[in-house]
């Protein structure tokens, strides 16, 4: 598919062979219309992961894809009516598989966060990157999308200014308890080779 024009940000001319206007070339692009622009001069300096399944524990369906692109048959399940009209979106999709999608060029803004807070400041769709699991909430993970995940959070390091990778729960305390329990950090930062001063103090 031909990618969509998006706001660039310099970074993502770092290395041509892996960023086009801010979509990773290692993604299947599928693109989402619930996107907006950053503020002027907000640093890209977060990753935020997230875990996500529609319905709660059912994977592989593309109802996730269906969401993030707003064509979710608000029928299909009981479930959806409690999201029903929700109008959301991530920078980037992890399936169970590892299949790696980005639905929002990284110098865009992503709904993905909500009302949130990490590091002193607020409102952090404005300056991070959005990357959700396929999985439960508190559930674990597969190998196959640390993998991915590892991959990703590398190229993003390369190409723009992360300072901190957090989840949802840290950003959102008291409203969101994802990824949960489940998420393997000291996997990631180990993976990363990243200090751990970039991470959530986890026990």
């Amino acid at each position: 598919m031909t990618m969509p024009e998006r706001h660039r940000h310099p970074a993502s001319l770092s290395n041509p062979a892996l960023w086009r206007d801010g979509w990773y070339r290692y993604a299947r692009a599928l693109a989402s219309p619930n996107f907006g622009p950053r503020p002027a001069g907000a640093p890209i300096d977060l990753v935020v992961i997230h875990s996500i399944s529609l319905p709660p524990g059912e994977f592989g369906n593309g109802n996730v894809q269906r969401l993030f692109t707003n064509q979710l048959d608000w029928q299909a399940h009981p479930y959806f009516q409690g999201i029903r009209g929700l109008q959301v979106s991530a920078h980037f999709f992890i399936t169970r598989t590892g299949a790696l999608w980005q639905f929002v060029a990284c110098g865009d803004r992503a709904w993905h966060a909500g009302e949130s807070s990490y590091r002193g400041r607020g409102n952090c769709n404005d300056d991070s990157i959005g990357i959700e699991l396929e999985g439960l909430e508190g559930g674990s993970f597969e190998a196959p999308q640390y993998e991915t995940l590892a991959g990703l959070c590398a190229a993003l390091l390369q190409a723009y200014p992360i300072a901190h990778i957090a989840g949802h729960e840290h950003i959102a305390a008291g409203r969101k308890q994802d990824p949960g329990p489940g998420f393997d950090w000291p996997r990631l930062q180990a993976s990363l080779a990243a200090p751990a001063r970039c991470f959530p103090a986890v026990s």
